[in-house]
């Protein structure tokens, strides 16, 4: 099985248009296409947003029959499916559902002219799809003969966004261990990070995995049972079961990168003065500057291979799941352990707030 990079996300919402709205303004992306009743799918409106190598699908149902309705009405929002580039998606589905994972959609093929799109998808976890998607001939052509592409937007705007870094799923407790058991043995990821992880009375445990190519990451989190409840607990009630928390995407300059996307609206979480007072004891002298950090409230960690800087943003959900981090890395592959539970304490802190 042959597993690229991210090939795009596609999120179940109640209303895609409003979505996309928020999507475009706050963070710079580009509406690129649309799919529905005009282009002969009358159950659903998709809208296709892009931003660098970073693709989403917003898909809203039309009818009662189509998933997203159900997704919606028990999660809320949320990311749907992550679909996996591949070179035989047809090949990749059928060695999945060999290994066990459970069949969503068969193989399928659309295309015009040069280009051609072979889609499968297969259960991944909680309610969350991974969709093979193998590509032949223009990429700009998302999916030929279903959703209608734009023409070029003269005025594309600041791209500070460019790649899916990682994504940050939550799991109900005791799905940690076999979960990833489940990615290792069906898409033949590997674990290379793990931590176990005590804020106060509340504690969680986390493992990250990655596809074979490294263009993949998935970092999965449970609480601890017998612990005061925390803000995993807290997501898993109200997402209603496991489900994806957060989305990183990666930036070449976070510095520059954080005042530009809050002046477009975009609210992040505040980091205490303190965390910065004590940087240096606990890491040495950062790849940027100490006051530059204070004043984005960048977080910064480092593993062997060099530094990660991260910050995450406030949740605009109705039900305050979902939420994006923008990251930078200098050097580093995995993530630091100081920064999960720097994560873990802002969140705390938000949901203090509100």
């Amino acid at each position: 099985m042959n597993i690229g990079a991210v090939d795009h996300i596609e999120f179940y919402v109640g209303d895609a248009q409003q979505s996309a709205f928020y999507l475009c303004t706050a963070f710079g992306f580009r509406v690129a296409g649309q799919a529905g009743p005009e282009t002969g799918q009358p159950d659903r409106r998709s809208l296709l947003l892009r931003q660098g190598s970073v693709d989403l699908v917003l898909t809203s149902a039309l009818t009662a029959e189509h998933p997203a309705a159900a997704y919606v009405a028990r999660h809320g929002d949320g990311v749907a499916t992550i679909a996996f580039g591949t070179d035989d998606a047809a090949g990749a589905f059928a060695l999945a559902v060999e290994r066990g994972a459970g069949a969503v959609e068969e193989p399928a093929t659309y295309g015009e002219g040069p280009t051609e799109v072979v889609t499968a998808s297969v259960l991944g976890f909680g309610d969350v799809a991974h969709r093979f998607v193998q590509r032949a001939g223009d990429r700009e052509d998302f999916l030929p003969g279903v959703m209608d592409i734009f023409a070029d937007d003269p005025d594309t705007g600041e791209q500070r966004l460019h790649t899916v870094d990682h994504a940050a799923i939550c799991l109900p407790a005791g799905l940690l261990r076999p979960t990833v058991a489940y990615y290792e043995e069906v898409f033949g990821f590997r674990q290379i990070f793990e931590e176990f992880i005590e804020v106060g009375a509340q504690a969680m445990d986390s493992k990250v995995v990655q596809s074979p190519s490294g263009e993949i990451t998935f970092t999965f989190i449970e609480p601890v049972t017998g612990r005061e409840p925390g803000q995993i607990d807290g997501f898993l009630a109200r997402h209603g079961g496991a489900g994806v928390q957060h989305l990183a995407l990666l930036t070449d300059d976070i510095v520059a990168t954080v005042p530009a996307l809050e002046a477009r609206g975009v609210k992040f979480l505040d980091t205490p003065d303190t965390y910065y007072d004590e940087l240096t004891e606990r890491l040495g002298r950062p790849d940027l500057r100490i006051e530059d950090l204070r004043r984005t409230n960048v977080l910064v960690d480092q593993d062997h291979w060099g530094q990660v800087f991260q910050i995450f943003t406030q949740s605009q959900h109705v039900r305050r799941t979902f939420f994006w981090e923008v990251i930078d890395r200098h050097g580093a592959r995995t993530f630091g352990s100081g920064n999960i539970k720097a994560l873990y304490e802002a969140v705390a802190r938000e949901k203090a707030m509100a």
